[in-house]
């Protein structure tokens, strides 16, 4: 309150004839100067109301322990993918005959050709119709082989599956002939699961603290992805890919959560970076295991292995000294800055932490009401969630279109995962040049160019000999796919860029709360992905793509640039800065008409 006062001061005492000299030259006179004093008026309420910022900095901006808190998210991060993406590698396609070892009871020498000869009806082409077969009879192998059989009924004891090279969970469970649809249960359940961890884990994290909703994570990641491996039946498997799902979001929201509130300018934006870059890798290293397990169990077994030592986070992680204060818990926030200057082998000065007091309404208290009440919150949440929204159902839509031109499931996940690393670390130089509003605005109007480019290429092969008969359907294959990776590209760093920008956009108080109702709205954009796609005719998808990028575009312009801006700690903080703003404003104002 000192500084402010003394900027005031210094205001009211501007030389009268400086004032003069401005209204001489400059043709706006008030538009400049509220402009400087804006900035300057930001570079105070920085430097001296922030005081986490200046703790922080007596702490070690990124000294030992900060690096060493975001080398604790790598691990978390790259087995999230791990166990997020694993259903498309478990679901390989086989193609099933009825089992027909009834017949080896009268021809025991049979070779399994002649066995499906002898016992599969087969279409007027000659292939064989992979759900019938010829009822059992009482005859010898010569009657058989001289009358055949005529009776034909759905399969009576199971599948069996000659030309599979691996297990998967098609060949476990029998997923076929009628039963396919299970597939797409297993991707329901896994939306249904993010749906409901958004939700719970948001409140979860903003009541009970960022250090138990990390931990309560990781162990769902341990409990459900190692378990996973040893379920005996598709309805467990179901579930314990429901508990994964929510353990994967609820990992991402609090350790968001927690890297935001312990870090400070570029070094935030860094470490959040390099967690996505990691969550790439993990997408990376699925694929390449994936490709050379022979079975599904081996998959989930190698993965429930690797987050075993994630045990250790118990000990090691930090809890945020922000989210403490705001529950009024000023020793224990004490104790971590301290414990974090020790290791950073820093000495806080006893004055910075005398001021860590708690104000005069002892505990800052906020509920899921507030994003309706308070209407500057509810005004950023409604953009981030419509920004949200859109690149989910286009990420999601690009993806599936990958995989109507016939894209094997290990080029799908590796090319993009290669290609995601770098689009990630482009935000780095882009957040540093031209900050968090414009960085979304540039990677949003990528993926706009990109969906805009995909209207004019056709579709499928017929699609390509129609539109554009002169030129080989290879090559336009070939530019389709190459379109759709660089959407994704643009894709992967909005991604990073508006996961930074909405934890730093959400007050301390309510941003897990906040980042889960979001991804409520990202899930909704997948949800409706996989709809469309599977409905209508692919042409619409893409269109939709286009007009939902223009829209949340125009829309990211209504939201604040967050660089260089001190966190906001509770609901009234903003509305705090904007009336000092405009209380100095007017105090400008009648000192420029004197």
């Amino acid at each position: 309150m000192a500084g402010e006062e003394n900027f005031k001061e210094e205001l009211r005492s501007q030389d009268a004839s400086r004032n003069l000299n401005q209204h001489k030259v400059a043709g706006h006179p008030h538009s400049r100067s509220l402009e400087m004093l804006l900035r300057r008026f930001r570079a105070v309420h920085t430097k001296q109301d922030d005081k986490f910022a200046n703790l922080l900095d007596a702490v070690g901006e990124f000294g030992t322990f900060q690096q060493r808190l975001v080398a604790l998210t790598f691990i978390p991060s790259i087995m999230s993918a791990f166990f997020m993406f694993a259903d498309h590698f478990v679901f390989t396609a086989q193609k099933p005959y009825c089992n027909t070892s009834w017949i080896l009871a009268v021809g025991p020498h049979l070779s399994e050709a002649e066995q499906l000869n002898l016992t599969i009806p087969q279409a007027p082409n000659g292939s064989f119709l992979t759900c019938l077969m010829y009822l059992p009879v009482p005859w010898n192998l010569d009657s058989i082989i001289q009358f055949g059989l005529n009776d034909t009924d759905t399969c009576q004891d199971g599948w069996i599956y000659p030309d599979a090279k691996m297990r998967s969970l098609i060949n476990e469970f029998d997923l076929v002939c009628g039963m396919e649809t299970k597939k797409d249960t297993a991707q329901i359940m896994f939306m249904a699961g993010l749906l409901i961890g958004s939700l719970i884990f948001g409140l979860i994290t903003d009541k009970m603290g960022r250090y138990p909703a990390i931990l309560l994570s990781l162990l769902g990641l341990i409990i459900f992805g190692f378990g996973t491996a040893f379920v005996n039946s598709f309805h467990l498997y179901l579930f314990f890919r429901f508990g994964i799902s929510q353990s994967v979001v609820g990992y991402a929201i609090s350790s968001i959560s927690l890297a935001t509130e312990w870090l400070v300018g570029e070094h935030r934006a860094h470490a959040i970076i390099l967690e996505h870059c990691f969550f790439a890798v993990g997408a990376m290293l699925l694929t390449g295991i994936a490709y050379s397990l022979p079975h599904w169990r081996l998959l989930f077994l190698v993965g429930g292995i690797l987050v075993i030592p994630l045990i250790s986070y118990i000990w090691i992680l930090p809890e945020s000294p922000r989210w403490l204060m705001m529950k009024g818990k000023v020793k224990e926030a004490k104790q971590v800055l301290c414990y974090a200057a020790s290791v950073n082998k820093k000495t806080i000065p006893s004055n910075l932490l005398d001021e860590l007091q708690l104000p005069r309404k002892k505990v800052t208290r906020a509920s899921v009401l507030d994003f309706c009440k308070n209407r500057q919150l509810c005004k950023v949440t409604l953009v981030m969630s419509c920004v949200w929204f859109t690149v989910s159902y286009t990420y999601f839509t690009l993806n599936l279109r990958m995989r109507e031109l016939g894209m094997s499931v290990h080029f799908r996940h590796m090319v993009p995962s290669i290609m995601e690393v770098p689009a990630r670390l482009c935000c780095i130089f882009l957040l540093q040049q031209i900050g968090r509003k414009w960085s979304l605005a540039v990677t949003l109007l990528q993926a706009i160019i990109w969906c805009l480019l995909l209207l004019f290429l056709p579709e499928g092969e017929d699609g390509l000999r129609l539109k554009w008969p002169r030129c080989p359907a290879t090559e336009l294959k070939s530019m389709t796919i190459l379109v759709l990776m660089l959407g994704e590209f643009s894709l992967a760093a909005t991604v990073t860029v508006f996961f930074l920008y909405t934890a730093e956009l959400l007050p301390t108080v309510l941003r897990a709360t906040g980042l889960g109702l979001v991804s409520l709205a990202s899930v909704a954009g997948a949800i409706l992905s996989l709809t469309i796609i599977s409905q209508t005719p692919s042409l619409l998808p893409i269109f939709l793509c286009c007009v939902l990028a223009i829209v949340a575009f125009s829309l990211s312009s209504l939201l604040p640039e967050t660089r260089d801006q001190p966190l906001s700690e509770s609901l009234n903080h903003s509305s705090q800065i904007r009336n000092k703003v405009k209380d100095m404003k007017t105090k400008e104002t009648s000192s420029d008409d004197v």
